[in-house]
């Protein structure tokens, strides 16, 4: 084995230890993790184990660990987006239920004062 093989794979368990904190560090930034966010972080992990068997079915399985996370992560991803997006919506849709209710409950008490009020 030549020395530069060697010091490659000597430096390959740092290099990946140091992107893994990195990543860890930054993801922690931002605080909770979105429905997409985690959509992408369980179809990324999915597509991982997946792409790992079949990868080496074939004799590769960090190839195919590799790519599997890879359209692991669009697809999961994507299906987060579709989630978020119908979170969205429902909570768009609250508040303006609140609003009405908030409406009617003024147009009722406008009505009782309304009803108190003599007749000329």
């Amino acid at each position: 084995m030549n020395s530069r093989k060697a010091a490659l794979i000597v430096k390959s368990p740092f290099i990946a230890s140091l992107a893994l904190g990195v990543t860890l560090l930054a993801g922690c930034a931002g605080g909770g993790l979105t429905t997409r966010e985690k959509g992408a972080g369980i179809g990324a992990l999915g597509g991982a184990a997946m792409g790992g068997i079949i990868g080496s079915a074939v004799h590769h399985p960090a190839a195919g660990a590799a790519i599997g996370t890879a359209f692991g992560l669009g697809a999961g991803a994507l299906v987060g987006d579709q989630l978020q997006g119908r979170e969205n919506a429902a909570y768009d849709q609250d508040q303006q239920i609140n609003a009405n209710q908030q409406e009617l409950q003024r147009q009722r008490r406008e009505i009782d004062d309304l009803r108190r009020r003599p007749e000329y």
